[in-house]
């Protein structure tokens, strides 16, 4: 089976990176396929399923822990896991297609460290912290208290940017957009 490319966009949450992940799944000119996160949270808002994420019990998810089955795993909050099933990426591998991954940080370094030649890892960096919290009110699906510690995680993950490829500064969506599409292109022809 002829391996893709791996195209990892990791960021805090509320930084756009699964806007930008869905303008590049757009793009059919870019053969990308998105991989599917498990997560044994349950599901949120209008999250389907087998299109948004694989949504596993915690007993289902720490099973494939014990037998190997994922490229890479993490306990995000507590009993919140989160991981991609190395049979996900065979899937997408098998159609063709280029792996493109939304992500946690530490799960896209992973990726990068597993597969460093064949990986492009971007960072989306969001504005400020503070604008962080205004886009996580916004979406309306979470509590205050999660909200505050998703804030208190992003500034840990800022300071992971520097281990990226490179840092896509989302500041202004269309120019964001447009830098991710030429990045991806660039690493998908090289």
């Amino acid at each position: 089976m002829k391996q893709g490319k791996l195209i990892v966009f990791s960021a805090p949450s509320g930084s756009g990176k699964t806007t930008i992940v869905r303008h590049l799944l757009s793009k059919e000119e870019l053969n990308l396929e998105f991989s599917i996160s498990c997560t044994s949270r349950a599901p949120r808002g209008e999250e389907v399923n087998g299109k948004d994420y694989y949504f596993l019990s915690l007993h289902d998810f720490k099973q494939h822990i014990k037998d190997g089955d994922f490229l890479e795993w993490e306990e995000v909050y507590r009993d919140n896991f989160y991981g991609t099933l190395k049979a996900e990426v065979e899937r997408i591998w098998a159609l063709g297609k280029h792996v493109i991954f939304d992500i946690d940080v530490a799960g896209g370094l992973r990726i990068k460290k597993k597969f460093p030649e064949q990986t492009l890892a971007v960072f989306v960096k969001p504005p400020s912290i503070d604008e962080l919290k205004i886009r996580l009110k916004q979406r309306k699906t979470e509590s205050e208290d999660k909200i505050n510690m998703r804030i208190a995680k992003a500034s840990v993950e800022l300071a992971t940017a520097p281990q990226f490829d490179t840092i896509i500064k989302n500041y202004e969506l269309e120019v964001a957009l447009k830098e991710a599409e030429e990045l991806v292109t660039n690493f998908i022809n090289s």
